[in-house]
C-alpha cells in the first residue's frame, strides 16, 4: 500500500479540525472540560492525563451544582473518588479557571 496522499490528508484533516472550531464557535471544539488525573500502576503514575469527569467534592469545593455542570460543558464522575487533596486542588482550580472565562448566552434574548 503506498502512503502518496499523506500530506494530502494530514492537510485535510487539519482543515477538517479548523472548519470543526470554527462551527461550534464560541464552545470548545476539544469536548467538555474533563479533570487531570494520574494514571493507575508504577510505572504511568508520574503521568498525568485526562480523566473521565470531575468528582463531586470538587464540584462542591469550586461552588458548581452537579446537576448545572454538564449544562455547561464540565463532565463528571460520580464514582470517582478524592485521594489526596494536591490533584483535588488541581481540579478545582482548573475548574475555577474554566468558570470564570465561560459565557453564558440567555436561552431567551428579551432576557
Amino acid at each position: 500500500r503506498t502512503w502518496f496522499d499523506q500530506a494530502a490528508r494530514k492537510k485535510r484533516r487539519s482543515q477538517n479540525r479548523k472548519a470543526k472550531a470554527a462551527r461550534l464557535a464560541p464552545r470548545p471544539a476539544a469536548g467538555l472540560l474533563r479533570p487531570a488525573v494520574r494514571p493507575p500502576t508504577q510505572r504511568y503514575s508520574m503521568r498525568l492525563r485526562l480523566g473521565r469527569g470531575f468528582t463531586l467534592e470538587e464540584l462542591k469545593e469550586a461552588k458548581i451544582p452537579a446537576k448545572l455542570a454538564p449544562t455547561i460543558g464540565i463532565s463528571v464522575d460520580h464514582r470517582r473518588r478524592n485521594r489526596c487533596t494536591e490533584s483535588l486542588q488541581a481540579n478545582v482550580n482548573r475548574l475555577k479557571l474554566y468558570r470564570s472565562k465561560l459565557l453564558i448566552f440567555p436561552k431567551k434574548s428579551g432576557k
